[in-house]
């Protein structure tokens, strides 16, 4: 397959005027500047008139007075990934990169996307969700009874490995679900999964939509943590990711269906790990704006697919859409 094929893309001159949302008012602010100011020299590169756009320092109804014909969302967790400028841009009419409004706020949010994905009967660690009301000492410590440990305590609606706490022990409880919820009123609580950490990006749309190879990420001592993803060159990335091409062929299966079950479009990237005691796969997360920053994941895996990082940007703008494209006002009946 190549990711790059797109027959009926139109020509970057005719994209017309071109907005990068990066920045944003989300505990991902940082990351987002560096995706947007990457996506920005790319566009540009490629002959796309494209501009920066921060919705924290400019009101987003601009985008429609300055005749913006699309946006690339280069923004990263809330108010940006979970649906609420998604819908703001369908009433605009402006057309966006990435997943629509259902799919964006259901995968913005973990346990929405579990309870999704194991009605379909895919699989995804068990977890325990605490809501305001259940967060008391004797609710927190009794939850490695159900999971066991170790397990992973975060919060979840954010994104980037932010607020994330691996407990090992009874007494770590209590401290991990105060961290997670200084982001988050509600706490996610998930079994670990032994194994090899795994990403794979998926580009296009339902039947159409392909995946790109898989990606094993190999962090000191098992902390791929907000620091590391962005900020060192301690982590190691893996393509081809060492699975057997059995194996690799199961985690994008997997993957596709995960994307497919939530109704995403555009790109995605699914975060799983993979349990070294039966080689056997599980879906963590789904991102609907991934990374696109010098460390970012989904260029690395287009890369190894032959699209460089500026043609992927511009194949990720040429696919811009509507959830609901406006259709034509009705004419006047005749007098």
């Amino acid at each position: 397959m190549n990711p790059a094929a797109n027959p009926s893309a139109v020509s970057p001159a005719g994209l017309g005027k071109v907005a990068v949302l990066m920045g944003g008012s989300s505990a991902e602010r940082a990351v987002s500047l560096m995706s947007g100011t990457g996506v920005l020299a790319a566009l540009r590169s490629q002959g796309v008139d494209a501009h920066a756009f921060d919705p924290a320092e400019r009101d987003l109804l601009d985008l429609k007075r300055e005749g913006f014909a699309r946006a690339f969302i280069a923004l990263h967790g809330r108010h940006g990934e979970d649906g609420t400028v998604q819908g703001l841009l369908e009433l605009l009419g402006i057309p966006y990169t990435g997943s629509g409004v259902m799919a964006s706020a259901i995968a913005m949010d973990k346990v929405m996307t579990k309870r999704v994905w194991v009605a379909e009967g895919l699989p995804t660690p068990r977890w325990v969700w605490l809501a305001p009301g259940q967060q008391a000492r004797e609710q927190v410590v009794a939850v490695p009874d159900t999971l066991g440990l170790p397990l992973i305590v975060k919060p979840p609606r954010e994104g980037s490995s932010i607020g994330i706490s691996k407990v090992v022990g009874y007494s770590q409880m209590q401290d991990a679900v105060k961290l997670a919820a200084q982001f988050d009123a509600d706490v996610l609580c998930e079994e670990f999964i032994t194994g090899i950490e795994l990403t794979c990006p998926v580009l296009g749309e339902g039947d159409n939509a392909r995946a790109l190879p898989v990606v094993r990420i190999d962090a000191p001592e098992g902390n791929y943590d907000f620091q590391n993803k962005y900020y060192t060159d301690v982590v190691r990335y893996g393509i081809p990711s060492g699975l057997s091409a059995a194996e690799e062929a199961e985690v994008q299966r997997l993957t596709l269906a995960a994307y497919r079950t939530l109704g995403c479009r555009g790109w995605g990237r699914a975060d799983l790990m993979f349990r070294e005691s039966d080689r056997k796969p599980f879906l963590l997360e789904m991102n609907t704006s991934p990374g696109m920053t010098g460390h970012s994941l989904v260029p690395m895996s287009a890369s190894a697919a032959g699209l460089s990082y500026e043609a992927l940007c511009l194949l990720l703008l040429q696919s811009a859409a509507l959830d609901a494209p406006r259709a034509q006002p009705a004419a006047a009946p005749a007098a």
